[in-house]
């Protein structure tokens, strides 16, 4: 059996504040656990035909490995980029933001936008530090997407969470959407003690989204994986698809020892993260 490396991180960093794991933080208010991770309250995507994002999504350049990585078309099957983007109301002639989208501006979700945009008559703008500039007027954008980012936003110091989601809110219009991907803690947990790993928690993203002004809109189970029981030696960067299988110098909480082969099969076996998806709307 494989020790909890983020159960015991929460565990420590609970008992160094003096604070019993199970007094952690308080419980949701009503409203809060209905936005948290209950299945009713999912909203399934609404499918509409798009032509021009299926051949976005099914563009050759999509099949290029990159700096080792699997092709971006491998990984659709993780992370439903037709029905996400639908989801979160991708339309035509669309202004969007794409929040650090990695590799130079080139991301994953940046190769579907980019021409996406392009094909349609919208602008698609590539935002690697909002607080210096989010590329566009304020109240021009309609649509943000932002992955797998608030676990780096809140483990900066100061965190970063708060004055990105304010610059967020003054770039979109009003009835824009801001779209979220991101690993999923388990709930409960303290981001103090999870983000580290990669993780937080719905309930966690949602406050810090409706402090900052949005609307929960819908939210959808399109990307959970329940394999992942966020239990990995180096985090979530263990699984798909970096797959890292070696302790990181300078890290404190990676395994001292690397994995064994059964033990890469074991998580390349789990597939990417279990994923929150979130929509998020500026009040009209």
């Amino acid at each position: 059996m494989r020790v909890s490396t983020l159960a015991l991180a929460a565990a420590l960093a609970l008992m160094s504040a003096g604070i019993a794991p199970s007094q952690a933080l308080p419980a949701p208010s009503e409203s809060e656990a209905q936005g948290a991770s209950s299945q009713e309250a999912m909203s399934p995507p609404v499918l509409q035909e798009d032509a021009a994002l299926q051949a976005a999504i099914g563009s050759d350049t999509r099949l290029a490995t990159v700096d080792g990585r699997p092709a971006d078309a491998a990984r659709d099957r993780y992370r439903h980029p037709y029905e996400t983007l639908t989801f979160w109301g991708l339309t035509p002639g669309s202004t969007i933001i794409e929040i650090e989208p990695g590799r130079a501006g080139t991301g994953w979700w940046s190769a579907i936008l980019q021409p996406y945009a392009a094909a349609t008559g919208g602008t698609y703008v590539a935002v690697g530090r909002p607080l210096e500039s989010m590329g566009v007027n304020d109240g021009t954008a309609d649509l943000i997407v932002t992955a797998r980012g608030f676990h780096n936003w809140h483990r900066s110091s100061p965190s970063r969470t708060g004055p990105y989601l304010a610059a967020f809110y003054k770039a979109l219009k009003p009835g824009g959407v801001l779209a979220v991907e991101q690993h999923r803690a388990v709930e409960g947990l303290d981001p103090d003690a999870t983000a580290n790993f990669g993780y937080v928690s719905e309930i966690h993203v949602i406050r810090a989204a409706e402090a900052a002004g949005f609307v929960l809109d819908a939210k959808s189970e399109l990307n959970a994986n329940a394999r992942d029981d966020r239990d990995h030696p180096y985090g979530v960067w263990t699984l798909p698809p970096v797959r890292t299988s070696a302790p990181r110098q300078g890290s404190t909480t990676d395994r001292a020892t690397p994995l064994t082969e059964a033990e890469r099969a074991e998580y390349d076996a789990i597939g990417e993260s279990d994923r929150m998806t979130l929509r998020f709307r500026k009040p009209a």
